[in-house]
């Protein structure tokens, strides 16, 4: 464990050092700024709609900040050969893919800290409420389905050589289930024969990324989730989590490290 941790260090230090994250929270920091205003226009429905913008940039912005994190980890330490003096602590494979893996989440989970945090504080501000609750819901959920997305890049980053193309696979394919993935099952029942089956397959398949937006239950204010929920939320996140980080591992132990 503490070979993980050091390795996860690493990760944490690495987007510290990095422009990305501050590039992207400026960015959010601008429309959060614009929320502050509503009040001039004592209108509710601007209310919700700029929170709406202010948490949708949110999510853009840390899917394509983890995507592109994990991204480049493994590829980077085997293109500048430093695997091997890692590989001979001796640290085993799985303790490194564990240890980036662990450095990516915490990572985002300290920026996504920060953008939640920011958020609550104009929001609560301006519109003189703070359903803290809600905001601890929607961050734990936010930052589980980003545990999904960090192992799933991992796994493509060993399949794939290059981290832009493993990084735009990914991005399509998670953008693709936030949108679309909830409504497979019901395509599925109205197509018949084997491309129904598929289609069928592939929603019961895919990791519902969709099941951890709760930008509604801010936006509208419909209060806390059942915390029952939420425990299997988590739990379905931490079983997909772990098969990815299978196939990753999987996939590394029989990747040939060349000198």
């Amino acid at each position: 464990m503490s070979k993980v941790l050091a390795i996860a260090m690493v990760g944490i230090k690495e987007l510290v050092r990095r422009k990305d994250f501050y590039v992207l929270f400026i960015l959010t920091a601008l429309i959060t700024l614009l929320l502050g205003s509503i009040n001039f226009f004592n209108e509710d429905h601007i209310a919700r709609y700029l929170k709406e913008v202010c948490l949708l940039l949110i999510w853009v912005a840390m899917l394509v900040m983890a995507v592109v994190t994990a991204a480049r980890q493994l590829p980077s330490e085997l293109e500048g050969k430093t695997i091997f003096p890692l590989l001979a602590k001796p640290v085993s494979r799985v303790e490194v893919l564990l240890g980036k893996f662990a450095g990516c989440w915490l990572a985002c989970g300290l920026a996504l800290l920060v953008f939640y945090l920011f958020f609550a504080v104009l929001s609560a501000s301006r519109e003189q409420t703070l359903p803290l609750a809600s905001y601890v819901q929607a961050f734990w959920l936010h930052w589980v389905m980003l545990a999904i997305v960090t192992a799933m890049t991992l796994w493509g980053s060993l399949l794939l050589s290059a981290p832009s193309s493993n990084a735009t696979i990914v991005l399509i394919i998670s953008i693709g289930i936030l949108l679309v993935g909830q409504h497979l099952n019901k395509v599925a029942v109205q197509l018949s024969g084997l491309t129904g089956v598929v289609t069928a397959a592939v929603y019961y398949a895919i990791p519902h990324l969709e099941f951890y937006d709760m930008r509604s239950v801010i936006i509208h204010n419909w209060g806390t989730q059942p915390w029952g929920i939420i425990a299997l939320a988590t739990l379905y996140g931490a079983c997909y989590t772990a098969v990815l980080l299978l196939g990753g591992w999987l996939a590394f132990r029989r990747k040939v490290l060349n000198p």
